[in-house]
């Protein structure tokens, strides 16, 4: 399939995991790909390995919640490629200083990080990207399971997330009369390299005891989701948030209970 022939996409976090594999995705599907990420190194080796595959990619690099660098990362791609068609709002603050560092005990520097990057991040890719969409275009946001739940860590993550669900709707009836949609994908686990690495069995075995199917989400997963919500196959879509989790959120707390080693 070729369903972003012509098309240009900007994907933000796309130096490694779900980033990463829709940048990929998309690329595969004809779309000249921007590869977006705070790690220029990694940015550099996304766009490469598209490149290596027989795609169009350029590496950007820029810290999402900074305005300017979001100004000056989406001019860079407009005079690279002309337009902008696609976005996909992917990056989060992930690592150990911030999510890392995000208990019960509601360090506001961690809050405000992940409000910074996670929220005002999409906030500003969405300002700087809509101006760049001249016969309309798509926006799909990463939010996350966290925003439907509570759990006992991750508040700031969560909140952040939860708040995703709220900006998609506004950006969807804001701009939904030019053409452009927006929605947002909430993940449960995906087995990103990162996850494999960092879960043990016994999480593992945990994580599998919340969820209705045998197997987790892996990054190509998301990106199919990611890519139909972007094409044209989902043109009556907007302002939605749509789970993928493998039936995490789908039963009763009992079912886990029941599965738990």
């Amino acid at each position: 399939m070729r369903r972003f022939d012509g098309q240009v996409a900007l994907v933000t976090g796309a130096g490694s995991g779900i980033g990463a594999a829709c940048a990929a995705r998309l690329a595969a599907e004809g779309a000249c790909v921007g590869v977006l990420d705070v790690r220029a190194a990694a940015a550099k080796a996304s766009a490469s390995a598209i490149r290596g595959h027989g795609g169009t990619a350029v590496a950007l690099t820029c810290d999402v919640s900074d305005e300017k660098q979001v100004e000056n990362a989406v001019a860079e791609l407009v005079a690279s490629f002309g337009r902008l068609d696609v976005l996909h709002s992917n990056a989060a603050a992930l690592g150990r200083d911030v999510y890392g560092r995000d208990d019960d005990a509601l360090d506001a520097a961690v809050w405000d990080r992940t409000m910074a990057v996670n929220l005002r991040g999409a906030m500003l890719m969405v300002k700087h990207t809509v101006p760049a969409m001249p016969d309309g275009g798509a926006i799909v946001i990463t939010s996350s399971v966290s925003g439907l739940t509570g759990d006992t860590d991750h508040a700031a993550y969560g909140t952040s997330k939860a708040a995703i669900g709220g900006f998609v709707r506004y950006v969807a009836t804001m701009y939904g009369n030019r053409g452009i949609r927006c929605n947002a994908v909430a993940p449960a686990l995906v087995m990103t390299e990162e996850a494999r690495r960092a879960l043990g069995p016994a999480r593992l075995a945990e994580k599998r005891a919340e969820r209705l199917l045998p197997w987790p989400c892996e990054v190509a997963d998301v990106a199919n989701l990611v890519c139909f919500l972007a094409s044209d196959e989902a043109r009556c879509i907007t302002g939605q948030t749509v789970v993928i989790d493998s039936g995490t959120l789908a039963h009763r707390p009992e079912h886990a209970i029941r599965q738990a080693p």
